[in-house]
C-alpha cells in the first residue's frame, strides 16, 4: 500500500513513525500543520488504516519483512 504514496506523504510518514507531532513535522518540512493533517489523511486513506499509530505499525512491519 505504500507504493501509492507521494514523495511528500512518505516524508510525513517517516516523521510519524519517529513519533513526531503535527507541529514538529510542519516545522521540519516547512509547511503548515493543516497541510500535515491533509497529508496524513491521504496516507491513511491510501493505506487503509485509521490512525497514526496503525499506519506506523503497518509501515514498520512492511519495512522489516522486506528482503
Amino acid at each position: 500500500p505504500f507504493d501509492a504514496l507521494t514523495p511528500r506523504e512518505r516524508e510525513v510518514l517517516s516523521h510519524l513513525v519517529a513519533g513526531r507531532t503535527y507541529a514538529e513535522i510542519a516545522e521540519a518540512l516547512f509547511i503548515g500543520e493543516k497541510t500535515v493533517s491533509t497529508h496524513v489523511s491521504h496516507l491513511l486513506h491510501k493505506t487503509g488504516t485509521q490512525s497514526r499509530r496503525e499506519v506506523s505499525v503497518l509501515f514498520q512491519r512492511a519495512r522489516t519483512s522486506q528482503p
